[in-house]
């Protein structure tokens, strides 16, 4: 039954009336809060900034989900990467250190090697995700959703009286 509601739900976020751009960098925050820890002050920063450039929310929150599981199966990759970048570039180490004195930053947790690895990681796939979820969005709008449609099940759920609700709602809300 879980998995038939996930399914719905994302569904639901690529018909929505949000574009590709908005949806992409959805999926991009939900990576960035999802591969590093939840509890860390860039992903406060990064609410602030889907609340503020109007980022596809659900999105953020659906691949959140994905990408925390995901975590889990790399972190001991996120600990070497971010020991390499906080001990081992021995450029950096001042850097670090006046971070480190700076009130704000930190309680950002950067010296963290798991916080500071899994940050580098999803940075560095900012751009790659950013485009390739913005392909599947297209390619999904104008391939797959056509066929979905032509569904028995999405049929039924369509003639249901529930979904006749939920349109009227979803009308309400703009």
């Amino acid at each position: 039954m879980f998995t038939i509601k996930f399914l719905a739900k994302l569904f639901s976020i690529l018909r929505s009336g949000a574009s590709p751009a908005q949806i992409s960098w959805g999926i991009v925050f939900g990576m960035i809060m999802g591969l590093t820890p939840v509890l860390s002050l860039h992903n406060l920063v990064l609410v602030f900034l889907m609340i503020i450039f109007e980022i596809n929310i659900s999105m953020a929150l659906f691949s959140m989900a994905i990408f925390s599981g995901i975590a889990y199966i790399f972190d001991p990759y996120f600990h070497s990467l971010g020991y390499y970048i906080l001990v081992d570039v021995g450029s950096m180490q001042e850097t670090w250190n006046n971070f480190y004195n700076i009130p704000i930053l930190a309680l950002s947790r950067f010296n963290n090697t798991i916080v500071m690895g899994s940050l580098a990681a999803s940075l560095a796939l900012v751009i790659p995700v950013f485009f390739l979820g913005k392909q599947f969005v297209v390619v999904y709008r104008t391939k797959v959703d056509p066929y979905v449609e032509k569904w028995k099940v999405m049929k039924m759920i369509k003639s249901s009286k529930f979904y006749e609700i939920y349109t009227k709602i979803s009308e309400w809300r703009g």
